[in-house]
């Protein structure tokens, strides 16, 4: 089995954006391919991760019209939707891609178009994604959120200042991000004293609407030096599935679909939580980075919030630095997008390109949360030696 390289990356403007999908797409597609060196005709499989371009604007058949748009064809195209981590399952299906030996060269695009509805019709399109039984009596994902939250809280005696420092950390961070659509630093107590969405999470403890793309370039390690001097190579990549009904789970702070995805991804790439150097979490709320550290292994159950207290997460003193590109906190979640932003963050890190963000890092994580844990990708990669 080939090891996988990534050669280029590239993440569009993310926020409000005139554009329709089939243009974000087409951006990050050309900017992903240039980054590379990479010529159009030498891609032979071609993934667009969406999650909902047919709910949102009415648009099916976003791959066709990328392949023709970049004048990849004959190469394959195929849309990948895994709700919210579409990215995450794009980064896998084009990992498997060129590991099987099916394509030499791949181009993964994610993307969304969300900021013309309404944050009514939005949460909706969004809601569908939960269980039919859930959905009906007016369940959605941020109060699943405010639910976990106060159990998480009341359980294991945090404060709720804590997970405020995970909102003014990932804004921090934001800044540096010329791409985020957030570049503005909030304060602890703006956080705390922001309007109750789902108590007792706040406006602030949750990522906003956006629009906006991003890319990334696979090939064999064996040729990917024909094209860049420096890359990174995805070490280990694994999906999970837990319960699609959140309630018949046995712990609400436990997602095992991040324990499992972590624990194969950890195995594969032969590294253990002690050797990320740093993170990519899918924080579309607050509660959600304490989980997924928990479940990664990067805290005890029940004691992120002590590691995001002692400072451990921050980008500049920390010793895990999580979220260094604002996060979707900060960043924004273009659903489809989300998941291979992450990826463009950690390549990033690994080939010293993130700038005024960059972190000292050999082995970086992303993981990407479909739904509220009912579906999650989990993806290693390491700086090429």
């Amino acid at each position: 089995m080939e090891r996988v390289a990534i050669i280029g990356a590239s993440m569009t403007q993310f926020g409000q954006r005139e554009a329709w999908i089939r243009d974000l797409l087409a951006e990050a597609g050309i900017a992903a391919l240039e980054d590379a060196g990479v010529a159009s005709d030498d891609v032979e499989h071609c993934y667009v991760a969406n999650m909902s371009s047919g709910e949102f604007e009415g648009q099916g058949g976003i791959m066709n019209m990328l392949a023709h748009d970049l004048d990849l064809l004959p190469a394959y195209a195929q849309r990948v939707d895994q709700t919210s981590s579409s990215g995450g399952a794009g980064i896998y299906a084009a990992w498997q891609s060129v590991a099987s030996g099916a394509s030499e060269m791949t181009l993964l695009v994610g993307g969304e178009k969300m900021t013309h509805r309404t944050t009514g019709e939005s949460t909706d399109i969004i809601a569908s994604i939960t269980h039919p039984e859930e959905y009906k009596h007016g369940v959605t994902l941020p109060s699943f959120a405010g639910m976990t939250a106060r159990h998480y809280l009341e359980r294991f005696d945090a404060p709720r200042e804590s997970l405020g420092k995970v909102a003014v950390k990932n804004h921090k961070n934001g800044v540096d991000n010329p791409h985020a659509q957030f570049r503005k630093e909030v304060g602890l107590e703006t956080v705390l004293e922001s309007p109750i969405v789902a108590d007792p999470l706040r406006l602030y403890d949750f990522c906003p609407i956006t629009d906006g793309s991003a890319g990334l370039v696979f090939c064999p390690e064996s040729v990917a030096k024909e094209y860049v001097d420096e890359y990174a190579v995805v070490a280990g990549v694994a999906g999970a599935t837990d319960t699609h009904v959140v309630h018949e789970r046995p712990d609400p702070t436990v997602m095992n679909g991040v324990v499992e995805s972590g624990e194969s991804a950890y195995e594969m790439s032969g590294y253990g939580p002690e050797d990320v150097d740093v993170a990519e979490l899918h924080d579309m709320f607050t509660i959600l980075e304490f989980l997924q550290m928990e479940g990664l292994g990067f805290a005890d159950h029940g004691e992120a919030w002590e590691r995001v207290e002692a400072g451990d997460t921050e980008r500049d003193t920390g010793d895990l630095p999580i979220n260094t590109s604002g996060g979707l906190k900060s960043k924004g979640h273009p659903l489809g997008a989300s998941g291979v932003a992450q990826g463009v963050e950690i390549y990033e890190q690994l080939v010293g390109e993130a700038g005024p963000r960059q972190v000292d890092a050999d082995v970086g994580l992303c993981c990407n949360v479909g739904g509220f844990g009912n579906c999650v990708i989990t993806t290693i990669m390491e700086a090429a030696a």
